[in-house]
């Protein structure tokens, strides 16, 4: 009997495996809203859509809405919602969720870091392959 994804060890995944699903969360915590969205609501707390979409410049509502429900699926995030006029909805990151946000920090301050290396090796590339 195949065991619960809770009852199996970590060991047991193999992200280098066609079949694993952990290449599906990958695929969530890889995207760059995802991890935007990750790094904000782990560095300011908990946030309204509107103020998340204010935060995170360029990401459509439509975008958003489709992540932040892709978050709370995979049990990154809650929506909170108080009933108000009008009423009112809050993001914040569970436990698991929390546990992310130093990692991906680390990346998105990376890639701020080295964005002017990446660019000029960008630029030496399209030079050699034009």
């Amino acid at each position: 009997m195949d065991a619960t994804a809770a009852e199996r060890p970590a060991e047991g995944f193999d992200a280098f495996a066609v079949s694993c699903p952990s290449r599906r969360l990958l695929d969530t915590i890889g995207n760059k809203w995802a991890s935007l969205v990750i790094v904000a609501l782990g560095l300011e707390g908990p946030m309204r859509f509107s103020a998340l979409s204010a935060r995170i410049a360029g990401v459509s509502q439509k975008m958003l809405t489709q992540t932040l429900r892709n978050l709370e699926r995979d049990g990154l995030l809650t929506r909170t919602v108080t009933p108000s006029v009008p009423v009112r909805v809050d993001y914040g990151l569970t436990p698991l969720g929390l546990s992310l946000v130093e990692t991906i920090s680390h990346l998105k301050e990376w890639a701020e870091a080295h964005m002017a290396e990446v660019d000029r090796a960008r630029e030496e590339y399209d030079r050699r392959n034009a």
